[in-house]
């Protein structure tokens, strides 16, 4: 997980810097654009009568198109840029490669970032629907946390939803699928002054009491050869247990889904 934290934070940092570069000079070459296609205007309110050959070259770059379209193009670029720029964020806070040491923070955003580098994976796939993702935030103070481990937690437990949602469909037809759409919801609360809680629940087939047992064992894994470690839900349960005095747990009923429930002290006690 460290090594995923490091070069997460590195690839950001790698695409940050261009992007920071294009996206300052936008606003100038904006600029420049605007006040050349007005100087043209000008010269057209001038000088409304011209050769041969420049009627010719406007006609053959199509001039009233470059006028409309060119701030057009400008915007979508800075629009680009910026959606590149937030993404950057995103890895950042993902990884928190910079808070090593634990620190306060809005759980929610850890989330939301952990939401969005899975975005590609909650998109529609061939003939199913997308899955949609609830959420029902509670007003939460700020956290006192390792967030990098904790946004790995929550990596793992809604890559395992996606899998269990995505498992769970090739066992039912397109008709079945549009009507008990897959659905991930995730809430939080206070629990009492102290202690607030994360919910993350799947409308899938559920899991089966023996494994509920043993799914926070080391190399325990239900996925076939080559496509689990077995290791998520155990690091899961050590990151939240042991680094953060919380508690984990799965509350689940074969064919109603499965839910993972977070419970995490508001402080850390001092050692």
């Amino acid at each position: 997980m460290s090594s995923l934290g490091q070069m997460v934070a590195g690839v950001a940092h790698e695409i940050n810097n261009p992007v920071t570069f294009i996206h300052g000079n936008i606003g100038h070459i904006d600029s420049y654009i605007s006040d050349l296609l007005n100087l043209v205007s000008l010269y057209q309110e001038v000088y409304p009568n011209t050769t041969a050959r420049i009627n010719g070259f406007i006609e053959e770059i199509n001039l009233d198109f470059i006028k409309e379209d060119a701030p057009k193009t400008m915007s979508s670029i800075k629009n680009g840029t910026e959606r590149i720029r937030e993404i950057v964020l995103t890895l950042r806070n993902f990884s928190r490669l910079d808070e090593a040491d634990m620190k306060s923070v809005n759980i929610h955003e850890g989330i939301d970032s952990t939401l969005l580098i899975l975005q590609n994976r909650l998109q529609s796939k061939s003939a199913y629907p997308p899955i949609q993702v609830i959420k029902n935030y509670a007003s939460l103070p700020l956290v006192e946390c390792y967030a990098g481990q904790l946004n790995q937690v929550f990596m793992n437990i809604l890559g395992n939803a996606i899998d269990a949602l995505d498992d769970f469909n090739r066992k039912r037809t397109k008709t079945e699928v549009e009507q008990n759409p897959n659905k991930i919801t995730i809430s939080t609360q206070m629990i009492n002054s102290s202690t607030i809680g994360i919910s993350i629940q799947d409308n899938g087939e559920g899991i089966e009491a023996e494994i509920q047992q043993k799914i926070f064992d080391p190399f325990f894994t239900t996925k076939p050869i080559g496509d689990g470690t077995g290791l998520g839900l155990s690091i899961s349960y050590q990151i939240v247990v042991d680094k953060h005095n919380g508690k984990i747990e799965c509350i689940s009923t074969p064919g109603a889904g499965a839910e993972f429930v977070i419970q995490i002290p508001l402080k850390q006690k001092k050692c």
